[in-house]
């Protein structure tokens, strides 16, 4: 089983390897910023792009947010010929561009593996405020012919109310977020009858077993996908629990945490090169661990996400990063310490923010203030509570929940 794995995952590599050095040598001379970067580390010719391509050292979230800050807005990482439709802004802030042509992100595959096409009305519940997520999936299904509905994140009762009165027949988004709309169909005494809704393709959280099981007695084809604002899609379920095979468009990689080398076997990080000239993301870390795995058809596959490198931590499908919090939060007057608190109940996260007021304040105005920094400054809308005190070793966030 060993060695088939590793035969599977040196495929996968050996497979890609010229397209992967023809279009990282393609960006070299395009993008200054990748060139000097590559001189930087003696990889200065095609051959030592085939040859050593993977002792690059990783480039990490951090690393382009720096390099951004330094080079507006792109860090230097984007073609000055690019065709640029739209610009988003990730927590961070990181900018992420969307480039001209069709699915840019490639989600189309995944989509296509769910069983969607051109007879398909796609309900996207994935926002469209500022990040990416939304444009993403949309871009998709129309490349595929589909049509959209742009549901977004909220209004769940008029989100229910079109699944009956249009015959929405495909979803997009969170899966806790598809349980929450199919109760709403049914509390708010919808027409069995007129649910037509057959596919749904998720992302941004798990999908335990148990919720797989839940949404599939409404939904019968309920697949799983992996990917990033910055890099779109990197793998996907092509059936339930076979893995998630790597994108097109993508090098995927699992590497080791202290080396950065790529590995077959163990869990590491995910690390992606794009085979786009124009914007060449090369090795790039997510921030995701995982590791591969055989899929039914003895392919290298990922087994999924089992976590993440850092001290970020994904809430509702957006990241919460301790740094960031702490800037949010530093110095609010009347708050003594705080941390982020995240529960899962009924298969939805649930974020707090435990405060510990200040004698003497006004514990009410404070609460108030905090979640209003919480919702302009990191994006989430969270239930603000004082408390008497916290632990001495307690951590800016807290993450109890059970995936179970």
């Amino acid at each position: 089983m060993i060695g088939s794995l590793d035969a599977a995952v040196e495929r996968y590599a050996a497979g890609l390897a010229e397209q992967v050095a023809a279009a990282v040598a393609s960006g070299r001379a395009l993008v200054p910023a990748l060139a000097s970067r590559l001189a930087g580390h003696g990889l200065t010719t095609d051959e030592s792009l085939r040859d050593g391509l993977a002792t690059l050292p990783i480039l990490s979230k951090d690393d382009v947010l720096a390099l951004q800050q330094a080079d507006p807005p792109f860090g230097g990482a984007l073609s000055p010929t690019a065709k640029v439709r739209r610009v988003f802004q990730s927590p961070g802030p990181i900018y992420e561009p969307q480039l001209d042509g069709a699915d840019p992100w490639r989600w189309g595959p995944s989509m296509e593996a769910a069983g969607m096409g051109a007879d398909d009305l796609v309900l996207n519940c994935f926002g469209y405020h500022l990040s990416p997520a939304g444009a993403m999936f949309e871009e998709a299904a129309l490349a595929l012919g589909a049509r959209v509905l742009p549901g977004g994140i909220g209004n769940q009762d008029l989100q229910a109310r079109a699944i009956a009165d249009l015959g929405v027949t495909a979803y997009t988004g969170l899966p806790s977020y598809l349980k929450a709309i199919i109760d709403r169909y049914d509390e708010l005494g919808l027409p069995r009858d007129r649910w037509r809704l057959q596919r749904a393709l998720v992302t941004a959280e798990p999908l335990p077993d148990s919720l797989r099981a839940l949404l599939r007695e409404r939904v019968p084809t309920v697949l799983m996908a992996y990917g990033t604002a910055d890099t779109g899609l990197i793998g996907y379920e092509t059936e339930p629990g076979g893995g998630l095979v790597p994108a097109p468009g993508v090098l995927v990689q699992v590497c080791d945490l202290d080396t950065g080398a790529p590995i077959s076997q163990g869990e590491g990080q995910v690390v992606v090169t794009l085979l786009r000239p124009d914007y060449p993301l090369v090795r790039f870390g997510t921030g995701d661990l995982s590791a591969w795995r055989l899929g039914p058809d003895g392919s290298a596959r990922l087994v999924g996400i089992l976590g993440r490198s850092g001290a970020a931590v994904k809430v509702r499908g957006m990241f919460l990063h301790p740094r960031q919090a702490a800037a949010v939060l530093a110095d609010v007057a009347g708050v003594d310490r705080w941390r982020f608190v995240i529960d899962r109940v009924d298969h939805r996260d649930e974020l707090g923010c435990e405060i510990v007021v200040h004698p003497g304040v006004d514990a009410a105005a404070v609460i108030a203030d905090v979640g209003e920094r919480v919702r302009s400054g990191l994006r989430f809308s969270c239930a603000v509570r004082a408390v008497d005190g916290l632990p001495e070793d307690a951590t800016p966030i807290t993450d109890r929940r059970d995936w179970s």
